[in-house]
Order: structure tokens, then C-alpha cells, then sequence
């Protein structure tokens, strides 16, 4: 046994690092120097040579790590240490280098390795005839291969590999960077790249260039857009996208992230210098080159403890702008309201909350991308409030307080002014037999100021209020195999009457429909503008059975009265008249093969279906599905006509790293036009492509036709492609799935 404390602070060296780096040595006392542990077949001192030998089975430990080699020699003279023999390295972390040959300086500031290979971050394995070690911080390997693929012979090509003439390590940048780099695929040379570089997968983040995005449309025609990621801070950074295309002018994209002390701002943006194209891109005859360009951006801070404010931008230079360049992120959730498709929202919000009250207040502007509508007929909310208190009376239930304001003004249409003040009570009693009883009452005074109406009205109030209860019987049944409950569930209330004018502008209850989940409401209308007012009752029951394995089913559905019809709901809302259709939603999980979720709306007289919004889900032998099926009859529409459609998501496993891919959007029905013209069925979307994968790659082309048709933007297809590296990212269009 001996005691060598620089031989194993050498195995760091080599095992720390993916590429032969080292850490400055750490100078301590005597009393303070770790051990080495050293175990060797053989042990011998050469006083002639002044050399110390170690032969056969040689191991050393040091500090958690350990290096094994055939033969290890110490030469006095020169303060050399050489290992030989199948030199192995293993670090604390249990990561692995090898090499033939070892040799470095006491000190382990220069140092080389010879057939040197190592396993590092996300199983990349680096093979290289040499690697060296310099006092300057640059750790060198010459002609290196570089996969993450896995090899199981010697033999074995790899999907792909990265051979370089030499590859450098540079510990003060955290950079590795490559000279004449080729990129194989199954061992045939793909890509030639005289210079290459990317962080060391242990670093933290670092600027250079990512993944490109590149394929071609009949839009576009051949494009390729290469973004550039800079680290400005650690706290912000900027990626910069320029984009080629063949049919129409470069454009530029830059996508911004920062981080405050209180909180966050994300920016998106990006402009050109064009001319409006169509799906061809041919520049239309009455459009001239100017800058054109959208801004995405958002940002939330902390004011205190419970209190936040933040923003949303949307906005873009014309309306098909994002289109026309396939720019995604319109439709994106921003900022504390949620805005409706092809619309652009605009928000400046305050919003705090703490366990027993709540309060908001925005700011909100919007913007049309719609053909035949102008922003002058949306409102500007300046702006919109609402604040609410709970308080707690134990057995004697909750009682909450709310008050909400909306000032909405529009350059053409009504302006409209409205404070609301409101109180909910609620609480639940079991009765004897497990009967529950949850009895309830609301009421609301709202207070309108319009504007611009067409009328003498200019000040509108009402007062609402409802008294009931709730009563449900949920009903048991524990099994070896199985568990059942079913619960009958009933709800009366008496609210008053009339409580709609027909001079108050609905604007926040456009597009409500009562279904399954709203069937046992006190007021099933939503937002404040309407009100259910007069007598009514719902009726329905919940059915649910899990097994034990997992499985489970459960529905719920049922149906609503009204003493009175009100004029105020149409037939969409499934509150006209005095008895709704029946709804009902339906869920089933099978696990990985089979998942349902159904919601149906069936007429109240024939049963007819009005509605159903089906998705089904499937993970089965080889084949996986995502479904969803729509159909919207034509009678409870304000067109008359009926909505039908289908999306498909799926992929087939041909083979263990083949896969055959397909997506659907398909409008089955046809779309109404502006003048009442029903277009034929379509395929708004359709995508053919066939996918390769193993463990470390995977690689797409896919074929993408879309018939979708906004004014000059019709018919379109296009090639993309993806491929990704493991540990060195994805290449190719991000939009294949």
C-alpha cells in the first residue's frame, strides 16, 4: 500500500470532464492530504532508475473515484506519471474514460492521453486518437468521433457520428468547437462543416447557432431560416432568426426573454420589407413593398406579496401577415383574459388575490384579422373590474360578496356603462339515509348607462334574485372487482321573473350554451349581461364505476325546466324556451388502448342529436390515434346550417424504427359563406409522412396540403423536414409533429 495523493487527483482530471479536462490542483497541508489507496499484483521500488512500479491489476481510489490500468510507473526524475494497459478512469458520478496510455505531471496541468474514448452527459460517447492537456486551459483531441448512438460491437455503424479532424475544449468558455467537421449518417458523409461548435453539455447555457428550420412550400417556395441564440445575461436572452425564402424577401425574427427580480417580459417579433403575396407567391398587383411586420408580447410582475401587474401586446402590420409567413403564436394565451381566433387582444392588468378574497382590473383593446369586419365595431374595455369576499360562517355556510364593473365604448355601435353588486350563500346538510341538501340563494343589482343605441333608453337597472336547493342521493357499491356509485341529483329554485331587457347589450354571453356542467346552476346563464331569472329545475343523474385494475367509466347528464320562456336566449344558448335539450358528457379510461370523452346535446322532443363533441384516444400494438369528431345540427345554429368536421393525429410503428405518419383536419360539412353559399366538403389540413428512430436519432419528411382559404392565402402545399441528434438538438421544421 502507498500513499500517491497526485495519482488519483490525475484520474479527476481525465474523468471530470467529457474530453480529458482538469481542475487546477487544490494545495493542502500535510495533516490535510487525502489518501490514495493503492492495489497492485505487483509493487517495486528501481532505485537505479528512481522509479516506482505498480504491475498488474493496478487500482487506485482517491476521493470516490478510481483508475485501473495494467502497469503504472512514477518516475522521480522527470515527476512523470505514466498508466498503460487498459487505462480506465471512473469518476464519482460513475462516468467512464478510457485510454491506452496516460501520462502527466505531477502537477496535472499538462498531460496527454493516448486511443483515449469517454461516455459523457446523455450517453455521448467521443473516441479519439489522442487527447492533451495544456496550463493554458485548452483541452485538445485529434481525430475524433463523436455519437451518442448506441454500439453494441465494434463493428457497428452508428445512425450518425461526427468525425473532425480535431476538437477542442476550451474550460474558460465552456465551448467545443470542431475543425473540418463531417456529419455521417449510417456511415455515409452527409454534411461538411470546416468549422463547428457547441456548449459543453455540463455547461450552463451558452450563445451560438441552434437548430435550423428548413423545407419548402408552394407559398414560399424553398426556405431556410437559422436562428442564433444569445445569452446576453443570465437573466435575459435574445434568439435571432433570419429566414430566406425563394419566393419573397428575406425576413427577420427575433424572440426575447427576460428576467426581473419581480418578473418576466417575453417578446416576439419580426418585420420584412414586402409586398403582399397569395398562396402562390405571386405579389398582388395592388400591393407595394413596405415594412410589414407583428409584435407578441407579454410580461407579469410582482407588486407585493398576493398583488401582480402585466401586459399583453398583439399586434400586426396586415391581416394575414402571420399567414402568409406561417408565424405561429396568434392565438397563444397572454396576460389574465384569453382572446378568440383571429382576433387580436390587447391587456394591461392588476390582479391580487390571498385565501379569502379576489380582485382584477384590466385594460383591454382588440383588433380584427377577419375579413369584412373593422376593429371601429370592437369595443375597448376602459376598463373592466371585478372584486370578490368569502366569508366563512361554519355550519351555517359561505356567504360571498362580489362587485364588477365594464366600461365598453366603440367608435361605431353602442357604448355601454355597467356596475353590478352581488351575494351567494351556500351550504350542505346530510340528512338521515345519506340524502344530501345543499340549499342556496343569489342576488344582483346591475345598473346600465348605453349609448349610441337607436333608442330614447340611455339608463337601464334591475334587481334579480333566486332561492333553492340542491338535493342528491349518491348511492354505493364497493365490489372485489369493481366500484359503483350512482347518484340521482335534482335542483329547485324560484328567481324572479323578466329580468332581461332587451336594451341591455349582451356583450360577454355572445356564445354560452348550457350543458352537462352547468345543468344544476342556480343561474345557468353566464358572464352579467343575462340572467335566468323565474322558476326552474334541472334533473339528472351521475353514474361512475373503477375497477380495480385502473379502468374507470362515468357520465353525467340530465335536463332543465323554466316556467317561462325568455326571448333574450337563443337556440343555441339551450336556454330558449321552457325545457332544454337533454346533455349529457360521457368519459371512459381503458389505460394506454382506450380513452372516450363524449359530450352530447339531444333534442327535447325527438331525441334528435343536436350536438356531439367526441374525442377518442388509442395506444395500441403498434398503432396510436388521437380523434375528435364534431357535428352541430343546423337547428340550433343562427345559420341553419350544420357544422361537421374531424381531426386525426396518428402514427403506425411499420417496423421498431420505422413509423408511418398522418394527420387529418377535415371540415365535412362545408362552411357558409358571406352571402349564405354552403363551399363543398374539404380537408382543411392533411399531412402524409414517414418517420426513422432508434435511441439516438430520429429523422421526418413529411408532405403537407392545406385548403384552407383566407382572401389571398388559398390552397397550399408543402415539403418539410426534421431531424434530431441526440445531445447535439433537432433540425428542420418545427411544425411536424
Amino acid at each position: 500500500m502507498q500513499k500517491w495523493p497526485w495519482l488519483l487527483l490525475f484520474a479527476a482530471s481525465f474523468a471530470h470532464s467529457e474530453f480529458a479536462s482538469a481542475q487546477e490542483p487544490v494545495i493542502e497541508t500535510e495533516s490535510e492530504e487525502p489518501s490514495v489507496v493503492l492495489d497492485a499484483d505487483n509493487i517495486f521500488v528501481n532505485e537505479l532508475e528512481n522509479t516506482v512500479t505498480a504491475e498488474g491489476n493496478v487500482e487506485a481510489k482517491y476521493d470516490g473515484r478510481i483508475l485501473r490500468a495494467d502497469r503504472l510507473t512514477y518516475n522521480r526524475n522527470t515527476d512523470r506519471v505514466r498508466a498503460t494497459g487498459n487505462v480506465v478512469i471512473i469518476d464519482i458520478d460513475g462516468t467512464e474514460s478510457y485510454a491506452d496510455e496516460v501520462e502527466t505531471d505531477p502537477n496535472l496541468i499538462d498531460g496527454y492521453a493516448v486511443g483515449f474514448s469517454t461516455r459523457i452527459d446523455n450517453d455521448g460517447l467521443a473516441v479519439a486518437e489522442s487527447a492533451v492537456r495544456s496550463s493554458s486551459g485548452y483541452n485538445a483531441l485529434d481525430k475524433i468521433v463523436y455519437t451518442s448512438c448506441e454500439l453494441c460491437d465494434e463493428d457497428d455503424t452508428p445512425t450518425w457520428s461526427l468525425r473532425a479532424r480535431r476538437a477542442v475544449l476550451n474550460q474558460e468558455t465552456q465551448m467545443m468547437s470542431y475543425r473540418d467537421a463531417v456529419l455521417e449518417v449510417a456511415g455515409v458523409p452527409v454534411v461538411y462543416l470546416p468549422y463547428f461548435a457547441h456548449p459543453d453539455p455540463s455547461s450552463e447555457r451558452r450563445s451560438g447557432l441552434l437548430a435550423p428550420d428548413f423545407g419548402t412550400s408552394s407559398k414560399l417556395g424553398v426556405f431556410y431560416q437559422q436562428p442564433y441564440y444569445w445569452a446576453i445575461s443570465p437573466y435575459q436572452e435574445l434568439t435571432i432568426s433570419p429566414k430566406v425564402m425563394a419566393n419573397v424577401n428575406p425576413l427577420l425574427e427575433l424572440h426575447y426573454r427576460k428576467r426581473f427580480w419581480s418578473g418576466a417580459v417575453t417578446v416576439n417579433t419580426s418585420f420584412t420589407q414586402e409586398a403582399e403575396f397569395n398562396s402562390d407567391g405571386e405579389r398582388l398587383e395592388d400591393s407595394e413593398s413596405e415594412f410589414r411586420g407583428h409584435l407578441f408580447a407579454e410580461g407579469e410582475f410582482a407588486i407585493r406579496p398576493g398583488w401582480n401587474w402585466g401586459f399583453a401586446v398583439e399586434q400586426v402590420s396586415d391581416d394575414l401577415y402571420t399567414r402568409r409567413y406561417d408565424i405561429s403564436g396568434e392565438n397563444n394565451d397572454r396576460g389574465l383574459y384569453a382572446g378568440q381566433p383571429r382576433y387580436l387582444l390587447n391587456q394591461l392588468y392588476t390582479q391580487a388575490q390571498s385565501q379569502d378574497w379576489y380582485f382584477d382590473t384590466s385594460l383591454l383593446t382588440f383588433e380584427t384579422n377577419r375579413e369584412n369586419d373593422t376593429d371601429a365595431r370592437l369595443p375597448r374595455a376602459l376598463p373592466l373590474m371585478f372584486g370578490e369576499r368569502l366569508f366563512e360562517y361554519g355550519d351555517y355556510g359561505t356567504l360571498a360578496i362580489s362587485g364588477s364593473t365594464a366600461i365598453l365604448e366603440r367608435e361605431i355601435g353602442v357604448d355601454s356603462y355597467r356596475a353590478s353588486a352581488g351575494a351567494d350563500w351556500s351550504t350542505s346538510r346530510v340528512l338521515p339515509g345519506g340524502i344530501l341538501l345543499a340549499p342556496f340563494a343569489d342576488g344582483r343589482f346591475d345598473y346600465y348607462q348605453v349609448d349610441n343605441t337607436g333608442t330614447d333608453v340611455s339608463t337601464i337597472s334591475r334587481t334579480a334574485a333566486t332561492l333553492g336547493t340542491r338535493i342528491s342521493y349518491p348511492l354505493y357499491r364497493p365490489g372485489n372487482i369493481v366500484d359503483i356509485l350512482i347518484e340521482p341529483e335534482a335542483m329547485v329554485a324560484y328567481g324572479t321573473a323578466g329580468t332581461n331587457d332587451p336594451n341591455i347589450p349582451i356583450e360577454d354571453s355572445l356564445f354560452y350554451e348550457l350543458d352537462e356542467s352547468s345543468l344544476f346552476e342556480a343561474n345557468a346563464a353566464s358572464g352579467f349581461d343575462t340572467y335566468e331569472g323565474g322558476s326552474k329545475a334541472s334533473v339528472g343523474a351521475s353514474v361512475s364505476a373503477r375497477w380495480k385494475n385502473g379502468m374507470s367509466i362515468s357520465a353525467l347528464g340530465g335536463r332543465r325546466w323554466r316556467d317561462t320562456a325568455d326571448p333574450i336566449f337563443d337556440v343555441g344558448s339551450n336556454l330558449d324556451g321552457t325545457v332544454s335539450d337533454w346533455v349529457a358528457g360521457v368519459s371512459a379510461d381503458f389505460g394506454k388502448p382506450l380513452t372516450v370523452e363524449t359530450r352530447v346535446r339531444l333534442d327535447d322532443e325527438d331525441l334528435g342529436l343536436n350536438r356531439i363533441d367526441a374525442r377518442v384516444k388509442t395506444n395500441f400494438w403498434r398503432f396510436r390515434g388521437d380523434m375528435r369528431y364534431y357535428n352541430i345540427s343546423g337547428d340550433v345554429t343562427d345559420s341553419s346550417f350544420n357544422d361537421e368536421g374531424v381531426t386525426v393525429a396518428a402514427d403506425f410503428k411499420v417496423t421498431d424504427n420505422y413509423y408511418f405518419l398522418y394527420s387529418l383536419s377535415r371540415d365535412i360539412s362545408g362552411r357558409a359563406n358571406s352571402t349564405g353559399r354552403v363551399s363543398e366538403p374539404r380537408d382543411i389540413r392533411q399531412s402524409l409522412g414517414i418517420a426513422y428512430e432508434d435511441d439516438c436519432s430520429r429523422f421526418e419528411i413529411s408532405f403537407e396540403r392545406s385548403e384552407a382559404n383566407d382572401r389571398d392565402i388559398g390552397p397550399e402545399d408543402s415539403i418539410k423536414f426534421r431531424f434530431a441528434l441526440k445531445t447535439l438538438g433537432g433540425f428542420g421544421s418545427n411544425n411536424v409533429d
